[in-house]
């Protein structure tokens, strides 16, 4: 199982979001380069991020992207699902008659079991923290920064790197 690349590119552009101090606003194309995102394939992205709620979006001369919320009140998850929808990992973990074997299928419980945890984890990865966490020195450099910050682990081409 992999999320898709959108939701990749929607993390990484609320983690930098959320690493600027509180009412800066970020033009796309700069959010494309410092999350090394094709700045076509964003604009489909921040447009999912900002019906969601979690991002505002202003026109004009000075405009571009900013949080709506403070970043420790958004998690991965809510990131994740903006983007993706409500996780499920197997249909019939979908309320109703999704499924007729769920009643009695020894996987069914396995599959609710997987998708609590990774509900759990998502849940609990706050923006802000992982904002927090980013450190120089990793892989992937966030350059719109007095200092620079960047994403632990993730590789500039959204795979996860070794270490």
């Amino acid at each position: 199982m992999q999320i898709t690349r959108a939701s990749d590119y929607a993390v990484r552009v609320v983690i930098h979001l959320a690493g600027l101090p509180v009412g800066s606003t970020v033009r796309r194309s700069e959010l494309a380069r410092v999350g090394d995102v094709p700045e076509h394939f964003l604009s489909k992205v921040l447009q999912r991020l900002v019906h969601s709620g979690m991002v505002r979006s202003q026109r004009g001369a000075g405009g571009g992207f900013s949080l709506a919320v403070p970043a420790a009140k958004i998690s991965m998850l809510d990131v994740v699902q903006a983007i993706e929808g409500p996780i499920r990992m197997n249909q019939c973990l979908i309320e109703g008659p999704s499924c007729e074997r769920k009643a009695w299928c020894p996987a069914h419980q396995v599959w609710a079991e997987t998708q609590d945890a990774v509900l759990k984890i998502l849940g609990a990865a706050s923006m802000e923290q992982l904002a927090a966490q980013a450190t120089p020195g990793s892989t992937f450099a966030y350059r719109n920064h007095e200092k620079a910050i960047t994403i632990s682990g993730v590789s500039g081409t959204g795979r996860r790197t070794p270490g």
